[in-house]
Order: structure tokens, then C-alpha cells, then sequence
């Protein structure tokens, strides 16, 4: 039984991870301004390390936990965040300088190390932690995660007010060191070993379809979190408050929808939460695409939409994930962050070169729409009826 204190420090491990997550984002004005003065190619391009390595930590994760254990994992996770934040406050004095990018590109791959570490973690201990309500354990524990990704934006526009952007990294440093100093001291065990854990390459054919969900989420997630603040800006003529201001209503809408799907899930179905979020998504991909500039307001209220859309869909596929392919549980949460991240990448590195290539960010919103369509197709094929969550023996 897990006390009190071990799942406080999770949940704050939870949240000051999402913080250190959405940092890069939260600051996307800066970097791509006369500071550091980072193209639309480059600034995608910066996200490639932590992609990769988010993939690699993930997919490694597993096996390792089964030889170490969770809380290692963990707190290597916790210790690459704090890296990352280090090495980003650390780029600050040699903003425009030749040195400068080098730095972004190793912040972002202790970054990519730390959330492939870290999530999957976490998600296997609140499962362990919580083992009669696992399903609506998992979807708190993603809605501190938002959380953390809501503080980022507002935090950055508060700083940059002030003209210290530098302040949000700092403010991750703090919290990531709390949490760190705090988890040393406690057990924090999972049954790492019980769950049969194998190779990504011995993964059954039923996991491949979370892992395209995975990716195609992660398509839709990252036009809204990585790119939002720069189609307001560039797209529909923004201040920069206004665009902090959509990429909070996106998460906080994140936020919000994974709280009230899990307080409602005894009224609301999570099967039936996870068959229409994917078309709510795809409406607000329309409206944004669609919006002329100077409507600043309504991209907000559609960045929101967009966060509903998205809130529940990642921690539901880990969930149904691990409930249906329960003989290797201990690997889906890392296999589907893991995909989820090939989601980031492609959003992440091709948004940026299509830009460079002339294409209008409202257009490649629009284009995602049809992305977001077929994850709602997806989702009746991997959730098809309420018994669907039901362990299935798929060798």
C-alpha cells in the first residue's frame, strides 16, 4: 500500500514534469526573435534531439525498470528535466551567438530523456498506487501533468513582461530539485517484474494499433502546443499576451477536460469519452484554420476547444492499452509514449520546413484536421464496445 507521501510526490512530479515540458514552447517568441533569432526550420529542428531521445528512454525504459526498477528510472528523469532547465537558462547569455543553438539542441535532448523516463514512470506507479481505479488514477495524474503545462504559458508571459523570460526555467529548476530531494527518501515501488515485460520487437499486433493512435495524437497535440503562439502572432496579427493566452486556454482546457472526464466516468463512459474526442478535436482544427486575422478572441476560445478535444485521449490509450495487452502492461505506457513522441517529431520538424517551403500555418492546421478524423476512426477499432477494456490474449 502506498502512503500518503509517495503519491503527494508523484503528483508533484507530475505537474513540475508538464511544467519542464512546455517550457520550450512557452518561450517560442523568444527564440524565434532577433535574441536568439532561430528560423521556423530551426526552432522545429531544436525539438529532434528530444524526440529521439524521448523515444529511445521510453522504449529502453521497460526492460530497465524490470532490471533496476521504477524509482531509478524515475529519478534519472526527474535529474535529465533538470538538466535540460540548466542548460536552457544556461543559453541565455549567449542568445544570438554561435554556441547558443549547439546548447538548445543538448537542453532538448536531456529534456527528451527526461519526459521518456519520467511519464511512463509515473504512469506505472499511480497504476500500482491506485490498483481499484486505475483508469481515472491515470487521467489525475495526466491533469497535473496539464497543470504543469497551463503554469508554463502564463508563467512565460508574466516573465517576459517583466523582460526576464528566464525566469520560467528557473522556476522549473526549484521545483524539479523539490521533487527530486523529496523522492529520494521514499520506497516508491511498482511491480516492475510481474508484468511479463518483453522487447519492443516481441510487441503483439494489437499494440500497434495504440501506437498509431499514439502518433497521430501526437500530430495533433503538437500543432496546437508547439506551433499555437505563433499562428496567432504571425497568422492573425497577436500581441504576445494574446498568444501566451491561447497556448493556457489550450492547456488548461487539457487540464480541465481530464479532471471532469475522470469525475464523470461513473455517468460518461471513458469508452465513449474516447470515440468523440478525436471529432471534437477535428472541429476545432477547422476553426482555427479558418479564422481571419484580428479575431485573437475567437482563436482562443478555438485553442480551447482544441484542448478538450485532446485532454483525455493520451492517458485513455495508455490505460486501455494496459488493460487489454495486460501481459506486457509494463511496456505499453512506454510504447505508447514512445509513438506519441513520433507524433511530436513529425509536427514538430514538418510544420517548420513547410512554413520555410511557403505553406501558411492556417492551412496546415486545416490539413490536420483530417488527421484528427482518422484518429476517431481508430478509436472505435481499439475501444469497439465497453468490454473492449478487457484483457486479450494477442501473442
Amino acid at each position: 500500500m502506498a502512503s500518503a507521501a509517495e503519491r503527494k510526490v508523484v503528483a508533484a512530479a507530475g505537474l513540475v514534469q508538464g511544467l519542464a515540458l512546455i517550457t520550450f514552447p512557452a518561450i517560442s517568441t523568444v527564440l524565434t526573435s532577433v535574441e536568439y533569432d532561430l528560423s521556423s526550420t530551426r526552432y522545429g529542428a531544436m525539438f529532434l534531439p528530444q524526440v529521439v531521445m524521448a523515444i529511445v528512454a521510453s522504449l529502453a525504459g521497460a526492460g530497465l525498470a524490470r532490471r533496476l526498477g521504477t524509482k531509478p528510472l524515475y529519478l534519472a528523469g526527474l535529474a535529465a528535466d533538470l538538466a535540460a532547465m540548466l542548460l536552457l537558462l544556461a543559453s541565455a547569455p549567449i542568445a544570438g551567438r554561435s554556441a547558443a543553438y549547439p546548447t538548445l539542441l543538448v537542453a532538448t535532448a536531456f529534456l527528451g530523456t527526461g519526459f521518456g523516463l519520467t511519464v511512463p514512470a509515473l504512469n506505472t506507479l499511480t497504476a500500482a498506487f491506485h490498483p481499484g481505479g486505475v483508469d481515472r488514477a491515470v487521467l489525475v495524474l495526466n491533469a497535473l501533468l496539464g497543470v504543469g503545462t497551463v503554469l508554463a504559458p502564463v508563467l512565460s508571459a508574466i516573465f517576459l513582461g517583466l523582460g526576464s523570460w528566464w525566469g520560467l526555467p528557473l522556476v522549473g529548476v526549484v521545483g524539479l530539485v523539490g521533487v527530486l530531494v523529496a523522492s529520494v527518501r521514499l520506497p516508491l515501488r511498482a511491480d516492475d517484474g510481474a508484468s511479463g515485460v518483453r522487447a519492443a520487437s516481441a510487441f503483439p499486433s494489437r499494440f500497434w494499433l495504440f501506437a498509431v493512435v499514439g502518433i497521430l495524437y501526437g500530430v495533433c497535440e503538437t500543432m496546437n502546443g508547439n506551433w499555437s503562439q505563433l499562428d496567432m502572432t504571425q497568422g492573425l496579427g497577436a500581441t504576445t499576451a494574446e498568444a501566451a493566452l491561447s497556448l493556457t486556454a489550450f492547456w488548461g482546457m487539457v487540464t480541465i477536460g481530464r479532471v471532469a472526464f475522470a469525475l464523470l466516468e461513473h455517468r460518461v463512459p471513458t469508452w465513449r469519452t474516447y470515440h468523440v474526442l478525436p471529432f471534437v478535436l477535428a472541429v476545432s482544427f477547422v476553426l482555427i484554420a479558418r479564422l481571419p486575422e484580428g479575431s485573437a478572441v475567437l482563436a482562443i476560445a478555438a485553442f480551447g476547444l482544441a484542448g478538450l478535444g485532446c485532454s483525455a485521449l493520451l492517458p485513455l490509450t495508455i490505460s486501455f492499452g494496459q488493460a487489454q495487452l495486460a501481459a506486457i502492461a509494463a511496456s505499453v505506457a512506454g510504447g505508447v509514449i514512445a509513438m506519441y513522441q513520433v507524433g511530436y517529431g513529425i509536427a514538430a520538424l514538418g510544420v517548420g520546413a513547410l512554413q520555410d517551403r511557403g505553406a501558411a500555418l492556417p492551412s496546415i492546421f486545416g490539413a490536420t484536421a483530417v488527421l484528427a478524423v482518422v484518429l476517431g476512426c481508430l478509436a472505435f477499432v481499439v475501444v469497439r464496445r465497453p468490454s473492449a477494456a478487457a484483457p486479450l490474449d494477442d501473442d
